[in-house]
C-alpha cells in the first residue's frame, strides 16, 4: 500500500509504479521527475515553465500500439518512460543526451 505523498501517481497490483492522466495527458509527478534527475521537487515546476526540462511525448504504433514513450530533458540528461495505456510505467532509463535549447515560452 501506497503511502498518501500528494503527488499525482499510484501503483498497480504488481507492484509497479504508476502514471495518472488528466485529459488524455499522462501526469508525471514532480518527484518523480526530481528523484530521477537529482533535483529537488520543488524546483521541477519552475524549470519546466523557463524551459530547462523539457518533454516529448511518442505513442506507439504497429507492435508498440497501446505504448508511450515520455521523454524528459534536463541539461545533459534524458529520461525515458516507457508506459502502457493505464500509465504502468513498464521500462525506465536515464542517459546522457546532448544539451537541448531552452523551448521558448
Amino acid at each position: 500500500m501506497m503511502q498518501d505523498t500528494g503527488i499525482n501517481q499510484a501503483e498497480d497490483p504488481a507492484g509497479r509504479e504508476r502514471l495518472t492522466r488528466e485529459d488524455g495527458r499522462f501526469v508525471i509527478p514532480a518527484a518523480l521527475i526530481a528523484t530521477r534527475f537529482g533535483l529537488i521537487p520543488s524546483m521541477v515546476p519552475a524549470l519546466m515553465r523557463t524551459g530547462q526540462i523539457t518533454s516529448q511525448t511518442e505513442m506507439g504504433t504497429e507492435a508498440d500500439a497501446g505504448r508511450w514513450r515520455l521523454t524528459l530533458y534536463h541539461g545533459d540528461h534524458a529520461l525515458r518512460l516507457t508506459v502502457d495505456e493505464a500509465g504502468v510505467i513498464l521500462h525506465q532509463t536515464r542517459f546522457a543526451a546532448p544539451r537541448r535549447a531552452l523551448s521558448p515560452r
